[in-house]
C-alpha cells in the first residue's frame, strides 16, 4: 500500500487518469483494451458515496476473493494481485465517480493513490494496468 500522501485526483498522470468520461467514451476504451489483449471492466459508481461503496462496487465488478477485507490494504493486495482474472494487463474504468468526488474526495483521492501503486506494481512484472476515473480533466498550464 502507498506510504506517500494522497495527491488530488487532477495531480496524477501516468496509468491512473482522471478524465472526463462518457458513456461512449468509456465503451471505447474497453473495446480498445480488449482488442489489445487486456482485461477490461467498467465498474460503476453511481450513487456511490463513500469509502464502503466505493469498495463494494470495485469488489463486486472484479470478482475479488472471499478473503477481501473491505479496506484499502485488501484492496491494495487484490488489485495487485489479480490471479483470478485473465492474464495479459487490466484496464479498470470507474464511470460516474461524481457523488465520490463530491461526498468523500479524500476516500477518492486514496483510492487513486493506491491505483497509482498498484499500476507500479504491475509495471515491475512488465504488464500494463491502467485505470480511468470520470471526472474533470486536469488543468492545463495557462488555464
Amino acid at each position: 500500500m502507498s506510504t506517500r500522501d494522497p495527491q488530488p485526483a487532477e495531480c496524477i498522470e501516468g496509468p491512473v487518469q482522471v478524465v472526463a468520461l462518457t458513456r461512449e467514451a468509456a465503451t471505447a476504451l474497453c473495446r480498445l483494451a480488449t482488442s489489445l489483449g487486456l482485461d477490461a471492466v467498467r465498474i460503476d459508481l453511481a450513487g456511490c458515496s463513500d469509502k464502503t461503496g466505493f469498495l463494494e462496487r470495485t469488489a463486486e465488478a472484479l470478482a475479488f476473493p472471499a478473503w477481501f477485507g473491505g479496506n484499502w490494504d485488501a484492496f491494495y493486495d487484490c488489485l495487485a494481485d489479480l490471479g483470478w482474472r485473465p492474464v495479459g494487463g487490466h484496464v479498470l474504468v470507474f464511470e460516474h465517480a461524481d457523488a465520490m468526488r463530491r461526498n468523500a474526495p479524500e476516500a477518492l483521492d486514496t483510492a487513486i493513490a493506491i491505483l497509482h501503486d498498484v499500476a507500479a506494481a504491475w509495471q515491475s512484472r512488465d504488464l500494463p494496468f491502467r485505470a480511468f476515473l470520470d471526472g474533470p480533466p486536469a488543468a492545463t498550464e495557462g488555464d
